[in-house]
């Protein structure tokens, strides 16, 4: 009976911490500026704190992106060393959109976080932190040309160059996929109309950045990523316009190598901890 007894009460104990755990992230629509976006918020019981504001990836439908702003959530919060940062994961949309246009959103929930989010989620706002994987790294490389916070984190940014990924995809060498069919049907192709696509890389967003940033690379990412890294790199140290830059690329890890690097882990919390 004992036995019995103690079972049923560590089944209880942790179906209540798993709870806890869930209620613990708030899934919130936030609008700034008649600009609406879905976020969401992973608060600490701390009542000061800094703020990391994540975007994800690529995905294919917006009804993915609620579960892709959870997936960074929980992999930004594994690595940081820090228990007293609120996590605010941005599900901007994707579907249907040129690519790039979802910075809109971007912008919106970085301007809530700056602006209302002390009264909104009761907290008091230190530092701002914005990090990003993939085309959230595109997102936040974007955003450090239009407003400062205390530092950026880019993981596998892009795409770096649209010109040479979606002509690799109208010429067969590459899978076809949403995001330069799109493009395709807004401007031509990248023969006929190479500057609407070059406008929308991130290699057109390579100066005035207006805060510190971290760059991390895995140099097994797909090729279609490195062909441009050196490029963009390059462009990069070269701004004169811009604040700190800092490049981790790490030889043994691919496109997720913040979340799987030790060494990106210990650059990346230096940098939120300086």
């Amino acid at each position: 009976m004992i036995a019995k007894f103690s079972f049923l009460f560590s089944a209880l104990f942790t179906v209540l911490l798993f709870s806890i755990a869930h209620n613990a992230q708030e899934v919130r629509r936030i609008t700034y500026n008649k600009v609406s976006v879905d976020i969401v918020i992973d608060r600490p019981s701390n009542y000061s704190v800094d703020v990391l504001i994540a975007f994800p990836g690529t995905v294919a439908t917006d009804a993915e992106t609620i579960p892709a702003a959870r997936n960074i959530l929980a992999r930004v919060k594994e690595i940081t060393n820090r228990t007293d940062m609120m996590i605010v994961s941005v599900a901007y949309p994707q579907e249907g959109l040129l690519f790039g246009d979802g910075i809109r959103e971007a912008e919106a929930a970085l301007l809530w976080v700056k602006e209302k989010s002390k009264k909104e989620l009761k907290r008091k706002i230190g530092k701002i932190f914005l990090i990003g994987h993939s085309q959230g790294g595109y997102m936040v490389t974007r955003l450090n040309t239009m407003h400062a916070t205390n530092g950026v984190i880019a993981n596998g940014p892009g795409p770096l160059n649209l010109v040479y990924r979606c002509g690799l995809e109208e010429m067969g060498q590459a899978p076809a996929g949403a995001v330069c069919g799109l493009l395709r049907q807004a401007y031509g192709t990248t023969a006929k109309n190479p500057a609407a696509y070059m406008a929308r890389s991130l290699l057109s967003f390579t100066s005035g950045f207006r805060s510190d940033i971290l760059f991390v690379q895995g140099l097994q990412d797909k090729p279609i990523q490195l062909a441009s890294w050196p490029t963009f790199k390059q462009q990069v140290t070269n701004c004169t316009t811009c604040q700190s830059r800092q490049f981790v690329e790490i030889a043994d890890a691919g496109h997720t190598a913040l979340f799987d690097s030790p060494k990106a882990i210990a650059a990346y919390n230096a940098f939120i901890d300086r």
